[in-house]
């Protein structure tokens, strides 16, 4: 059974939703990232970045353990241990896929991320600041859009990686004043990905310690301050 040392953020409901869509069975061990359990030396001994989520997969290539990092490296994994399960067959489909998967990692994410930091998290409210990183969603959201104007799933025909690994980010669209209504491709697709079961299933992983309310100094501190830069 692969183990998932996780946490109920975007990158780790991209993991839930793909072990739930491809069946495979797994156990949740969580990481309380605000009480900084990414820190201890169990964690780091998976992952050297100590950030969720992580893998450790006991039949791994050859048979052995196989410890793995990074959201998108444990979804190709996990897609090839099921066969290429969730990435077309198809030349195209597939590049098209592995295009917008990298699209939510060099972008989306990093993106969505800083939004999120200066305009919830981060003490002093910088206007430059939360203006250059709301104008670059929005950009971002257009760019969506558009490709959802030309094709059902972002990789063309078929249900894929490349939109679970997006739509936890466009999720919650709240968080970001994201209205989904301005962009009514992105906001079909947002639906038709909500409605799946596995999905429903995914984001319901560790739901119950999804954070609420104001960031305390503690959660601050260990999701942004000194302690990451002394944790090795």
């Amino acid at each position: 059974m692969i183990e998932v040392w996780t946490w109920p953020t975007p990158n780790g409901h991209k993991v839930h939703i793909t072990l739930e869509e491809l069946g495979l069975p797994y156990k949740v061990i969580p990481i309380n990232i605000g009480k900084g359990e990414q820190f201890k030396p169990e964690f780091l001994a998976i992952t050297p970045n100590h950030r969720i989520p992580a893998i450790v997969d006991p039949d791994g290539p050859g048979g052995k353990p196989f410890t793995l990092f990074e959201s998108a490296a444990i979804m190709m994994y996990l897609s090839e241990k099921c066969g290429g399960a969730l990435i077309p067959k198809d030349p195209v489909g597939r590049y098209r896929c592995l295009e917008w998967m990298m699209f939510q990692m060099g972008g989306v994410g990093p993106m969505f991320g800083q939004y999120n930091h200066f305009a919830s998290y981060a003490v002093e409210k910088i206007p430059y600041a939360i203006e250059r990183y709301s104008n670059e969603v929005n950009r971002l959201h257009r760019v969506l859009d558009k490709r959802l104007s030309e094709a059902e799933w972002l990789a063309g025909t078929e249900y894929s990686m490349a939109d679970i690994i997006t739509f936890p980010w466009i999720r919650n669209p709240d968080r970001r004043r994201i209205d989904l209504a301005a962009y009514p491709n992105v906001k079909r697709w947002h639906d038709a990905v909500a409605a799946r079961p596995a999905v429903q299933r995914g984001v319901q992983v560790l739901a119950e310690n999804q954070r609420k309310g104001q960031i305390t100094d503690a959660e601050r501190e260990n999701y942004f301050g000194k302690t990451q830069f002394a944790a090795r």
